[in-house]
């Protein structure tokens, strides 16, 4: 999503001199290597990420009791040797509905993403290989839901749709394919003229061949790159729409919903939307900055100012 809340990858469409005139990616994967280890965001997001995505998959082994199980009586306990992250207002286990709602946070994130990075990028390419009319229109229509805040545009189509996981998944989708068109729109542009792309249109290539071979490798960079700090926006979107009880219905655990029923009883009882809230917090961190390295790796630009000044 772009505007207000959206962050857009920032990365150079690599040419030729990255992907054609090099002996194999395999080579280049290898001398990225030693910088990926010295790279400090991309070790910290990196362990980040992989600990949600452990968290989330081992919710069921984790988890030290079912997240809707409620113990009569224990409304509202403080963290303790048997809830280690205190009980809610109704008596659940505040630690158990944290590992669980990663499940849902991250299910929905992967989920929205991946659909908009496939139709995204799909779009993309084919506008900016075949150009005209088309890409005119389709660009028009882009700067016009640019144009809305996103967060009130998913309030909208989630609010028309109904709640649900799946509206949910559908409707951050749908805020979100544009940036990716829009990106591989941009690099495709500035592909296509490039010799090796042409040497090969010349030889007879298809045009899904070209495509194929030529076109996405040489773009996959900037869309991996956009696909990271995506993540961490829409883990945000999710979280604030099941705050205002537009996403994950109860009694299904959820970040967001877990922050709007324990804000009544910030103070008496901060532990309930404490924990919930480190929870978004270290999400978005974690993906951040795996973003923000991977940018940093993969852009030719940064790499070569870089390697001038060692």
């Amino acid at each position: 999503m772009s505007g207000e809340g959206g962050r857009t990858a920032t990365v150079a469409a690599p040419g030729p001199s990255v992907a054609a005139t090099r002996p194999g990616r395999r080579g280049d994967a290898l001398r990225l290597v030693p910088r990926a280890l010295r790279s400090g965001s991309l070790l910290v997001g990196g362990l980040i990420v992989a600990g949600l995505v452990t968290v989330a998959l081992a919710a069921p082994w984790l988890a030290p009791y079912a997240p809707t199980r409620i113990f009569p009586g224990e409304e509202i306990t403080p963290p303790g040797p048997r809830f280690l992250l205190g009980t809610d207002e109704v008596g659940r286990d505040i630690l158990s509905r944290v590992l669980y709602g990663a499940r849902v946070s991250l299910g929905v994130a992967l989920a929205s993403v991946g659909l908009a990075a496939l139709v995204g990028t799909a779009l993309g390419v084919s506008l900016g290989y075949l150009g005209g009319a088309p890409d005119m229109l389709a660009m028009r229509v882009f700067d016009v839901l640019f144009a809305f805040p996103p967060l009130l545009l998913a309030i909208a189509l989630v609010a028309a749709l109904g709640p649900s996981a799946a509206n949910l998944v559908l409707t951050i989708a749908l805020l979100t394919f544009p940036q990716f068109a829009v990106l591989a729109r941009s690099a495709t542009l500035a592909l296509t003229p490039q010799e090796f792309v042409q040497a090969a249109r010349a030889l007879g290539a298809s045009h899904m061949r070209l495509l194929r071979a030529h076109v996405l490798p040489n773009i996959a960079a900037p869309l991996v790159v956009q696909a990271s700090l995506s993540l961490s926006i829409v883990i945000l979107v999710e979280a604030a729409l099941s705050f205002l009880g537009l996403g994950t219905q109860p009694p299904a655990p959820s970040w967001g919903s877990m922050l709007s029923r324990g804000r009544q009883y910030m103070t008496i009882a901060p532990w309930l939307v404490l924990a919930p809230g480190v929870a978004i917090m270290l999400a978005v961190l974690g993906f951040n900055l795996l973003g923000d390295a991977q940018r940093d790796l993969l852009d030719p630009r940064l790499s070569g100012a870089r390697g001038r000044t060692a």
